[in-house]
């Protein structure tokens, strides 16, 4: 079995003002101060003789190889990325940045934001324009009903209660 992987699909090139920064924020934070020290510690564990045997220079050399391939990313990332910060003029269907809150087929609310997929995160509050619920309910408006089938095969319905846009 071999290493190769099918390449991704491309992901969408939009994101906030608070994503952009977070992102930009990560990468100052891993070449100005992360990467440097690592270098250091390498240098120092490169001083101690035979590498061969060296756990610390071994160690400190992948991690120099995560932090570079983090840092080319990143750079690669923010440059050809859009970012988005204004509250678009008809603010009654659902675009990039919207807080949507949501009935779902349990008679239980939900709210999320759509956000770039660079911004998403763990919470389930933010999630991206590529995943299947916000391509669904792009374009619609509050009282539509929306149906979308989840990864694992089962359709989902909601009815759109809200719509919100806020200035970051």
């Amino acid at each position: 079995m071999g290493r190769w992987r099918a390449p991704q699909a491309p992901s969408s090139k939009y994101i906030t003002q608070a994503g952009y920064n977070k992102l930009n924020a990560e990468l100052r934070y891993l070449w100005k101060d992360k990467r440097p020290k690592i270098t250091l510690a390498v240098q120092e564990a490169a001083a101690q003789g035979d590498r061969s045997d060296n756990a610390e220079y071994t160690e400190g050399k992948r991690l120099l190889r995560e932090i570079d391939r983090r840092v080319r990313f990143l750079a690669k990332r923010l440059e050809d990325i859009n970012v988005i910060n204004h509250i678009p003029e008809n603010q009654t269907i659902i675009v990039f940045g919207a807080w949507v809150t949501l009935l779902d087929d349990q008679e239980q609310q939900r709210t999320f934001r759509i956000i770039g997929p660079d911004e998403i995160d763990t919470s389930g509050t933010l999630i991206s324009m590529d995943s299947p619920l916000a391509k669904a309910l792009f374009k619609k408006q509050v009282g539509d009903e929306v149906e979308f089938s989840r990864p694992d095969g089962t359709m989902s319905y909601f009815e759109i209660l809200a719509i919100e846009y806020r200035k970051e």
